[in-house]
């Protein structure tokens, strides 16, 4: 992707086979129609820590880079994207819907935990099995409901989260790609997001990149 020459960004990534968090910013940019330049940093690698050392405090993926300006975290890029470029509205106009879509995505940032250790994001990786203890499936069945109130909520707005494209739905993205990697099956209530993030051109696009990569992270081969 080429840079603007009057709005010049970069972003920092991960291995796009594994980086749910990379996932996250890239997919917002991409399907926001925001053009950047990326720049891929290979993970758990002996190089990684001084490479991102360089590029960032945080010493994380992902990083984005506008005007010079570093912008480290998920939430945050996240945050200085939708008011750097307000025209995208990626967060919901309606106030009671916006401050609903702000609170799901600080849960989706700051919980969720056993899903996180027993299923991580690994695109190339389908059928896998992994045990569903009570702490995981808890971590599911919030999902689930999540998923559920924004249909019942928004759906005659668009197939989106909250109706149109918004920075929840590059919150959840790697947990619709988790839920395939492993095979949960979806409510029929709480399938209408997965759909339609598959379905889209810029996460087509990240799943083929991701199947390209040759990289293995033995820690996220995880299931069976």
């Amino acid at each position: 992707m080429s840079v603007r020459s009057e709005r010049p960004v970069k972003l920092v990534i991960g291995n796009k086979n594994y980086s749910s968090w990379s996932l996250r910013s890239w997919l917002l940019l991409a399907e926001a129609g925001i053009e950047f330049e990326e720049q891929r940093v290979l993970l758990d690698t002996e190089s990684t820590a001084a490479e991102l050392a360089a590029i960032s405090p945080g010493c994380r993926v992902p990083v984005l880079i506008l005007d010079d300006h570093v912008i480290w975290d998920t939430l945050a890029i996240a945050e200085t994207v939708a008011e750097r470029w307000p025209e995208k509205s990626l967060w919901p106009a309606d106030a009671v819907a916006r401050a609903h879509a702000r609170s799901v995505c600080a849960e989706m940032h700051s919980g969720f935990f056993a899903l996180r250790e027993s299923m991580p994001m690994n695109c190339r990786a389908m059928g896998r099995k992994v045990s569903l203890p009570d702490e995981l499936t808890a971590d599911i069945d919030r999902i689930f409901e999540i998923w559920t109130d924004c249909h019942r909520r928004y759906s005659t707005l668009g197939r989106w989260l909250f109706g149109e494209f918004s920075v929840a739905d590059a919150m959840f993205a790697p947990v619709v790609l988790r839920f395939r990697t492993y095979g949960i099956n979806l409510p029929e209530s709480a399938s209408t997001y997965p759909a339609r993030l598959l379905e889209s051109e810029s996460m087509q696009d990240w799943l083929a990149e991701s199947e390209s990569e040759t990289e293995v992270i033995e820690s996220d081969e995880k299931g069976q």
